[in-house]
């Protein structure tokens, strides 16, 4: 009867290990599998659907930015400090873009981080189609909206699936980058106003003007001065629509479509309404482009 007792107990105990294990599975956020994925943490959504284009199922992608806030002013939660505790890889665009979470970012060891403008400026200018357009507050180096360049997007993509192993595989090809370019021909000649100057990769991946914006870069409202040469500038340009971005009110915008009597257009620079899957880049990239299509129709 003894050497039950202690059959039992063993076998009691070793399944009160098991369950413990699991338990620290799922309180640390991973399934309770033989084969744990990897983690890719990146700071905004457009980055996020880079790395899922890129690694398909071979590993998990999540982003930190809620879609109602602004990447240049977003303080990582304690929530947030978490997901980057425990990702295997985290993707930033780099400390110029991230300003109020760059501290926080850069306590991620530096072998588990990848700067995108980083990475970008490394590779230098990586072929992007049509005409070199100068930049309103920032040349095409600086530009951090990087990810609305499918070359760039490429290079982003092929670093992620270098550190994990994976084929080096073009998350938008070639011929889906001219397809892209014949449709939006016939923008190529007219401009448009956007809330704020972040589209200087767009544009000149496809070939198109530049438009003008009614904010800076960084989404900073500009000074009256700045207001005023805009209107003037309006006034005498080929503008055809004004541009509002779903994560910002619409005010500013409304008010000199309304002044201009232009019409307002939604555009999805963060591809907030972007499912992460396989191909999310060049769903994001052609819904992109289909409605700077819309600004012409």
């Amino acid at each position: 009867m003894r050497h039950k007792t202690i059959q039992y107990n063993s076998y009691m105990a070793l399944l009160c290990l098991c369950t413990s294990f699991i338990s620290l599975q799922v309180l640390a956020g991973r399934e309770p599998t033989h084969e744990t994925k990897p983690l890719i943490v990146t700071s905004i959504k457009p980055l996020a659907i880079i790395a899922k284009s890129a690694v398909a199922d071979a590993a998990d992608v999540e982003y930190l930015l809620p879609g109602n806030q602004a990447p240049h002013d977003f303080s990582p939660p304690a929530s947030a400090l978490r997901k980057m505790a425990k990702a295997d890889m985290v993707l930033w665009v780099g400390p110029e873009f991230e300003t109020a979470s760059r501290k926080a970012i850069q306590r991620v060891p530096r072998a588990k981080r990848i700067a995108a403008m980083t990475l970008v400026e490394a590779h230098g200018d990586s072929g992007d189609a049509g005409t070199q357009w100068p930049q309103h507050n920032h040349s095409a180096t600086t530009d951090p909206h990087v990810w609305l360049s499918p070359d760039k997007a490429n290079d982003i993509a092929a670093e992620v699936q270098l550190r994990l192993g994976l084929p080096i595989t073009p998350i938008i090809s070639r011929e889906q980058i001219a397809e892209l370019t014949r449709e939006l021909a016939v923008a190529k000649d007219k401009t448009y106003l956007s809330h704020h100057d972040a589209y200087g990769h767009f544009a000149q991946a496809f070939g198109l003007a530049p438009g003008l914006s009614i904010r800076d870069a960084s989404g900073e409202v500009q000074g009256v001065k700045s207001q005023y040469q805009l209107r003037n500038n309006i006034a005498s340009a080929n503008i055809r629509c004004v541009f509002f971005e779903p994560q910002y009110q619409d005010k500013d915008a409304a008010v000199i479509a309304g002044e201009f009597d232009l019409p307002l257009i939604e555009l999805d620079l963060q591809g907030m309404s972007q499912p992460l899957q396989g191909n999310s880049y060049l769903e994001f990239i052609s819904k992109l482009a289909a409605q700077f299509k819309a600004c012409y129709q």
